[in-house]
């Protein structure tokens, strides 16, 4: 039996890779994915935060918004102390709900990738023609407003059809952080001819699954986050380079309870920064571009 493939990569384990190491010669990348994100109000998608409430309504906004108004900004501080750069993963709809949460992390130097439209909707679930579309005013929104369209995409809720891939790359991007496979970037084939990069996105490490999903306490959480990178820097060290993501909500971790967590977790990477290369989603991509270009 043959089973179906989605051919968009070969199988090579990371032992039998090329060696390289990143910009500032540290074999271990480490860069933050904050997810900015606003949703419709009493419609469309919003994950449960407790069991049986009701979706997208009055209890799914209090914290959503919540997140925008007060967790995003305690999050902006944290990483302006730690002087930590960052990804933010940015729904277009911010830009009209509050551009200035998007602008204050631009004007510090931080990285916006595109992130659909809204939260309230998965675009792999649509046909081509409107998932095309989607990407389009995603993307032109961004740019407008951001100054240029961004090179790299996660889509709402990681969700991704057959051809995302082929019109991400149609669309002009460079990266995707879609297929969490890997823990390094890995060249994916397209319909066209040119490759697009996947860049590792962490599954694991997300305040989503680990906090709503699973439940984790907040101290737990950050727990995780201290002992994935000891135990990544000491791979790193004895083997291939390596990428390593901590993916967060601002209504989730900007929490101050969670937030205490989070500041020590990231405190903790922060200070051993001479031993890794503290960066952004884009620039992981645009590095491994030029050491491992498609082919290679």
């Amino acid at each position: 039996m043959t089973l179906p493939t989605h051919r968009r990569f070969d199988y090579v384990p990371i032992t039998r890779r090329p060696d390289f190491r990143w910009k500032n010669g540290a074999s271990l990348a480490f860069y933050i994915g904050l997810n900015l994100e606003h949703f419709a109000f009493g419609a469309g998608l919003s994950a449960e935060l407790a069991a049986g409430g009701p979706p997208a309504g009055r209890a799914q906004l209090r914290l959503r918004e919540y997140g925008n108004r007060v967790g995003a900004w305690c999050l902006l501080e944290l990483f302006k102390s730690l002087d930590l750069p960052c990804s933010v993963l940015v729904n277009a709809a911010i830009y009209q709900h509050c551009p200035e949460l998007p602008d204050a992390f631009q004007s510090r130097g931080d990285e916006i990738v595109g992130h659909g439209r809204s939260n309230s909707e998965r675009q792999g679930t649509l046909d081509e023609a409107a998932e095309a579309a989607l990407i389009t005013e995603a993307t032109a929104t961004i740019a407008r407003h951001a100054g240029a369209a961004p090179k790299g995409w996660l889509g709402p809720w990681i969700s991704q059809s057959a051809a995302t891939p082929d019109l991400l790359r149609e669309a002009g991007y460079e990266y995707l952080l879609d297929w969490c496979h890997d823990d390094q970037p890995v060249w994916m084939r397209t319909r066209g001819g040119r490759a697009i990069l996947s860049v590792p996105y962490p599954q694991e490490l997300n305040d989503i699954p680990a906090i709503v999903g699973r439940k984790m306490n907040a101290d737990d959480f950050a727990d995780m986050v201290v002992d994935q990178f000891e135990e990544m820097l000491l791979q790193a060290a004895a083997g291939p380079a390596l990428v390593m993501g901590v993916a967060l909500h601002p209504y989730i971790v900007g929490q101050p309870y969670r937030l205490r967590h989070l500041r020590r977790a990231l405190a903790h990477i922060a200070g051993k920064r001479d031993r890794l290369w503290i960066t952004t989603a884009g620039a992981v991509a645009e590095h491994f571009a030029l050491v491992q270009p498609p082919g290679v």
